[in-house]
């Protein structure tokens, strides 16, 4: 977002301090530019001020931090936004505070659009001056805590691959997620990953190296064969109960399950968002569904 204002001055240093106040921003953001020059009159009868024309453009880590702080506060969420900038093109925001958790949804859905929202606002250029920057969003450290839940999920179901030499297809994941896991099984000999899916449900699958690649076709005719087998024994087990003869969990306890009670969050990719303001009322009424369960719950 570009702002401008036209200042007339004795001085370069006087417009600034002059249109700092009028727009709001530091003089260290301003940029002034003589657009006609003063007259200094004689004996100072008839003396004309300068007149600048003064600038000021977001920096791309200055728009986030002003677009998230906004929204939060539309929200109506007790959260601070911090923002670390590496000067490099890279930056990290964190949000804090009793209702940032909030933002993250199921498996950080929420928080993946949320970062979505961000980087658009950040980089939204007025002019080709602009370079882009990227902007990771970060709550309660939950990228870390995630990416090492994702980390043990893809190495226990890497052992059972090996063990049972079948193939093992995880829940849909968002882009991060399945990058977390191809990374971690690439460290793993003897096993493959392969995403298959349309996004909003791509999901991987493990397999063994040196067995056919899975594709979209293979998975769904794997997973009805399974269905059918279920079937003919009287109904499908419930993986996600403890086995009744011991006290260990099923190798399935470990994937993560959404609960099918609660609808996924929409949409779990934003392809364009031209207006961001129509994304405010989206995000207020995910809020406005939060609060409604908190209160049915007390």
């Amino acid at each position: 977002m570009k702002k401008e204002t036209t200042i007339q001055a004795k001085t370069k240093e006087e417009a600034l301090k002059l249109a700092s106040v009028e727009l709001s921003e530091s003089v260290e953001n301003l940029e002034a530019e003589m657009i006609e020059e003063g007259k200094k009159g004689f004996l100072g009868m008839g003396a004309t001020p300068s007149t600048f024309k003064i600038t000021y453009i977001f920096k791309p880590v200055e728009a986030a931090k002003t677009f998230a702080t906004s929204l939060v506060e539309n929200l109506g969420l007790n959260a601070t936004v911090i923002v670390h900038d590496d000067g490099e093109g890279e930056a990290l925001m964190t949000i804090s505070g009793d209702d940032a958790s909030k933002l993250i949804g199921h498996h950080g859905d929420t928080l993946n659009a949320f970062q979505y929202l961000v980087n658009l606002a950040a980089n939204k250029k007025e002019d080709d001056a602009r370079k882009y920057t990227h902007v990771s969003v970060d709550i309660e450290n939950y990228r870390e805590k995630r990416e090492s839940t994702l980390k043990d999920l893809a190495e226990k179901m890497a052992e059972k691959v090996k063990k049972t030499g079948r193939n093992v297809t995880l829940e849909p994941m968002d882009a991060y997620s399945r990058r977390v896991i191809h990374a971690t099984i690439q460290s793993i000999e003897g096993v493959s990953t392969n995403s298959v899916g349309s996004e909003g449900n791509r999901r991987v699958v493990i397999y063994l190296e040196g067995s056919e690649k899975p594709t979209e076709e293979s998975v769904a005719k794997s997973e009805k064969n399974k269905s059918g087998k279920k079937g003919s024994r009287g109904g499908s087990r419930n993986f996600n109960k403890r086995d009744s003869k011991s006290n260990k969990k099923s190798d399935s306890d470990y994937i993560p399950k959404r609960d099918p009670s609660k609808p996924r969050p929409q949409p779990r990719k934003i392809e364009k968002a031209k207006d961001l303001d129509s994304y405010f009322e989206k995000l207020k009424e995910f809020s406005s569904s939060l609060n409604s369960t908190d209160s049915s719950k007390q």
